[in-house]
Order: structure tokens, then sequence, then C-alpha cells
């Protein structure tokens, strides 16, 4: 009777259905957001802080959340944190205009070691968004609520969240930002609270309420002190790209010696919607707390 020889398996062909297994497992947990890959694994903590929050300044309730990093209650660090307006534009994903989808894209920068932050997100107050994210004085908009605004997030929001999460409350480790008016009162609340912030996330500002507005912020807050980010896209009207070009000018011009960090985005063909603020959202963020 012949004998029976083992089967001698070639070792790359091992290797080969390793890497097979390896990659099979491994999509299991990857997924995508605006073109990005993500893993899972990593996705923030959403804690909804309240979904009736006061707001004592504009007599209101408004639902506010904290992204937390993935390892938050595994650790005992403290991180930096951003407050972003319009929150049910930053995370919901049955937004009436789309998302940011911000979750995924923390996730992305976590699995790069660029994931150590916490996320505000203020939910806008519906029909009257326009109105508190108006600044109080003349604009082409009229006199808005800005102001009380500003000081419900500096003055509560602010001395609660640092109350009741591992943050780092200094003011280099601050920042503000939103698009479109949500990145016109973040101007504004900084020009009212310049000793709060030091990070500004300005996407698709609506300029054009209030054009004075830069002039004034760069010219007449010699107590800012920090970076600033802008980007918008040449699609979306309003003399988008003027006006950030005219605020990198000021920033430029250097009134009081400062020699403020800036990083102006200009995306050919961009529009003015929540996917192109999205994909933005990534480099901001690494560049504003983490370069």
């Amino acid at each position: 009777m012949a004998s029976i020889k083992p089967m001698k398996i070639n070792r790359c062909i091992i290797l080969g259905i390793i890497g097979i297994v390896a990659l099979t497992f491994s999509s299991l947990h990857a997924q995508e957001s605006h073109g990005m890959q993500y893993n899972e694994a990593f996705l923030p903590v959403i804690e909804i802080i309240d979904e009736h929050f006061e707001i004592p300044q504009l007599i209101k309730t408004r639902r506010i959340a904290a992204l937390l990093p993935h390892d938050y209650h595994s650790t005992d660090k403290r991180y930096p944190v951003l407050y972003l307006q319009d929150g049910q534009n930053l995370f919901d994903d049955h937004a009436p205009f789309g998302s940011w989808e911000v979750p995924r894209k923390l996730a992305w920068l976590s699995e790069r070691g660029l994931g150590d932050i916490i996320i505000i997100a203020i939910d806008h107050a519906e029909a009257e968004r326009v109105a508190e994210f108006t600044p109080s004085r003349e604009t082409k908009l009229g006199v808005g609520d800005g102001r009380k605004y500003a000081r419900f997030m500096a003055e509560t929001l602010k001395p609660h969240v640092d109350a009741h999460f591992r943050t780092l409350p200094e003011r280099e480790y601050t920042g503000i930002g939103g698009s479109s008016m949500g990145a016109l009162v973040s101007i504004y609340a900084t020009m009212q609270h310049p000793m709060v912030y030091s990070k500004l996330l300005i996407f698709s500002p609506s300029l054009w309420v209030s054009p004075e507005l830069t002039e004034e912020f760069i010219r007449e807050t010699p107590s800012y002190f920090g970076r600033i980010y802008l980007y918008g896209g040449t699609n979306e009207g309003s003399n988008m790209v003027e006006h950030l070009q005219r605020f990198q000018e000021l920033v430029l011009e250097n009134p009081h010696g400062r020699n403020l960090p800036l990083n102006i985005s200009i995306r050919e063909g961009g529009e003015h919607n929540e996917a192109a603020w999205g994909e933005e959202f990534p480099k901001a963020v690494s560049w504003l707390f983490f370069e």
C-alpha cells in the first residue's frame, strides 16, 4: 500500500490566508464618513448633559450634548474643549440639512492620536436661531440677541461643563466655533469674552449680516490671543471668499503686534452645506488643537 505523504503548504499561501482573515476582521469595524475610513472602536461617548438646559439670559432651555473621547471613562486625563453651535447638525443622522458627522470624524482623529478633546454641542433655537446668532447691534437683520447668547456660553454653560467634566478650563485650551450664522456668533462671542477663548473655528461665516464685524474684532479686541481657522467655498455666494480674504488681510496687518496664527482654507467648488463643513472639521481641529 502506498504511503500517504503530508502536504507541503506554501508559506506565502499561509501568510496570504492570515492577511485575508485579518483584513476581513478589521473591515467589520471599518466604516466611512464623507470618504474617510474610521474605526467604530474609536467613536466618542455621547452624553446628553440636559434635554432642557436652562438659558437664564434668554429665559429658554436647550439640548446640550457632550462628545467625550472614546476612552474618557477609563482614564483620568483632562481635555481641551471646543464649543460648537447648531448641535442638531453635528451628529444627528436625520438632521434636515444633513450632518457634519462629528462622531465619525472624531473616531478618525482618535485613531491617529488626535482625539483628546471634548466637543460641546449646543442645539440652535429652531425658528429663533437667527435672532440668537445675530449680534446685539444694528445689522442687516436688525438687532439680535447675540450678546445674551454669548453671556450664556461664557457665564453659564462653560462653568457647568468645567464643573462636571475633566476639562482643561484655561483660555489656551478652550475653543468656539460654528458655520454660517453659527460662525458669525462665534466671532461675536469671542469679541464679548476674549479672555475665555483662544481657538476659533470659523466655517462659512455669514459676514454679510455685519460686514464690519471682522475689522472690529481684529482692531478693537486687542486682548484676544489665539488661533483662527477660516474656511469657505467658492460656490457659496454672499461674497464669501472676499470676506474671508479680508479677514486674513486684517490679521496679517497685525494692528496690535500679536502675530495671531491663522489658517485659511478656500475650497474650489465648495458649497454652503453640512457635508462640506464635516469634511473640513478634522483639518480644523487638528490645526487648532494639535499642531
